[in-house]
């Protein structure tokens, strides 16, 4: 005698057995209609066969739910009001057999009690009788063809932008163009990956594109911004710098009587920030720029900048015991508090601040106990390394490079990071507060792909994005290279020392065991070098709502 099936185990497969059928028999999909007098919607029925639905038919709720415990519908249209068992009964008895199974109450009644409980029952819609064909057939696109139409729509509008986006590109020649280049692609980016469309190949080889013509641009540009630094001149047309952040952003606010709160996400990218902000967008008023990181494009020289005011070159002259060399065993960004307080006396100020850095949920609790004891600052600052974490751990961990395999899972996984982490507890606590909310990073990361050779001798730094040292050897003419540090205010350990930058999605490899270096360190996101991803990155003003007093701070 064969082994008798459990009830979840026989739909599940009638389910499937049904589902193979039922697309070839219909174009649309199929519909269950609920209805006690099913007989008067007899025209509307006919309506939805013409338009290439399915439609079966029962009058009561029994009979709604055995017919569902045998196949599987597209849609269910469920009256509320029906002899027997109601519909609301006949719905949550639908849900607990196929909870994902889109139901649409339909009914006469507007009792407010009744649309809670239907809405409590997950209904995907609920519509008041008596209806009309047009309204159904709104209600079947919004959840049975939703992903498609939206596909669709997303598409067609990224296919007439293609090309206005590409003249775009070769006219760029300011850093406002390439902004506005870049938030465009990040915006078709985002769009087609919820979509999910086929088209992300098309939009890779046109943000190849870009990066390309970026870097070309930081190439001929990137020398003349470093002399706009020297004391006393001014420079309108280049981009605001990584040393000029808290002279710009924070001590103005300082300034202005407000407590500032820095929050720092250590290898943030604008599209990261795309994403994060719909989870901020109830609970602030969001004033958003995009400023561009100094190179290298590492948290040794982008953040010690930041936190400084001071480029490279400068802090290790004036402050050498803060400075760490490249070939140093100790941390990069060891000296950061000590940093930040030189800048606050560099400009003569007052202003009394926190420094708080988060590598994991154990700091972040402790961090968040002594939150209540902030207020007494003028300014806070705090670090998270999470992201920057999670980079460094897919290169180095095969599971977390099949988690965040894409573009896409790498922004799903920084979200997910956002709503279940400390970070999240946080930025409720200070939409209670009257802190004015700065919210920015050091730099961003590219994936990168393909591999340039690079030879150096051993005191040669190890990253994938530049390299510094003496007697470089490399045969590729995309790379930005500095043979003068000094004159992009860079340290020089060596009289010979020079920077090479990779540019676009390239990464450096050596030619001794190059074939076991590529395929390690292929398609892993990095820092460093040259590309919109890690030079154009967000810097985000947070307004507090008051919502509860229909004001706005």
């Amino acid at each position: 005698m064969s082994p008798t099936l459990s009830t979840s185990t026989r739909i599940s497969t009638a389910d499937i057995v049904y589902k193979k059928k039922h697309d070839y028999m219909t174009k649309n999909g199929t519909l269950l209609w609920v209805d006690d007098e099913i007989e008067h919607l007899r025209a509307h029925i006919i309506f939805l066969e013409k338009k290439g639905y399915e439609v079966v038919t029962v009058s009561n709720g029994d009979d709604a739910i055995d017919l569902c415990r045998q196949r599987c519908f597209d849609l269910v249209l469920l009256d509320e009001m029906m002899p027997g068992i109601s519909g609301l009964e006949t719905l949550q008895a639908i849900k607990s057999i196929a909870p994902s199974m889109p139901v649409v109450m339909v009914t006469k009644s507007e009792e407010e009690n009744i649309m809670n409980q239907a809405i409590g029952s997950k209904i995907s819609d609920y519509l008041i009788k008596p209806v009309n064909p047009n309204q159904i057939l709104l209600t079947l696109k919004k959840n049975i063809h939703r992903k498609e139409i939206v596909t669709e729509v997303t598409e067609s509008g990224y296919q007439q932008d293609f090309h206005r986006i590409s003249m775009a590109i070769m006219d760029c020649r300011t850093w406002d163009d390439w902004v506005d280049i870049y938030r465009r692609l990040v915006r078709w980016e985002l769009e087609l990956s919820t979509a999910a469309s086929q088209m992300s190949e098309m939009l890779a080889m046109q943000k190849e594109e870009a990066d390309n013509g970026f870097a070309k641009y930081i190439r001929a540009n990137y020398m003349q911004w470093m002399e706009t630094l020297s004391p006393g001149v001014r420079d309108s047309s280049r981009p605001l710098l990584s040393p000029e952040i808290f002279k710009t952003a924070v001590f103005p606010a300082v300034d202005a009587g407000e407590k500032v709160f820095l929050v720092v996400l250590d290898n943030f990218r604008y599209d990261q920030w795309c994403v994060l902000s719909s989870e901020l967008a109830d609970s602030f008023d969001i004033d958003e720029q995009l400023y561009c990181s100094i190179l290298p494009t590492a948290t040794q020289y982008a953040r010690n900048a930041l936190f400084s005011g001071l480029m490279p070159n400068d802090i290790e002259r004036m402050f050498p015991d803060l400075w760490v060399d490249e070939d140093a065993d100790e941390g990069k960004n060891v000296n950061e508090e000590p940093l930040i307080r030189t800048q606050i006396e560099r400009f003569r100020r007052h202003d009394t601040f926190s420094y708080y850095k988060i590598n994991d949920n154990a700091s972040a609790e402790r961090y968040l106990q002594r939150y209540s004891q902030l207020s007494n600052n003028d300014i806070n600052v705090v670090v998270f390394n999470f992201i920057d974490m999670l980079s460094h751990a897919r290169t180095e961990s095969k599971m977390v490079r099949e988690l965040a395999n894409t573009e896409s899972a790498y922004r799903s996984i920084t979200l997910s990071w956002f709503r279940h982490s400390a970070i999240s507890e946080l930025f409720q606590l200070l939409a209670r507060s009257d802190y004015r909310v700065i919210v920015t990073t050091d730099h961003g990361s590219v994936r990168s792909c393909k591999p340039v050779k690079i030879i150096g001798d051993r005191n040669t730094n190890t990253n994938l994005r530049y390299k510094l040292g003496k007697n470089l050897a490399y045969d590729n003419k995309d790379l930005f290279v500095i043979k003068e540090p000094h004159k992009a205010h860079l340290p020089s350990p060596n009289v010979s020392t020079s920077y090479v930058f990779a540019t676009g999605d390239s990464f450096f490899a050596y030619p001794n065991n190059y074939n076991y270096y590529v395929s390690y360190y292929k398609n892993t996101f990095q820092h460093g070098g040259i590309s919109l991803e890690e030079m154009v990155i967000p810097l985000v003003t947070l307004k507090i709502r008051n919502l509860g007093l229909g004001i706005r701070n």
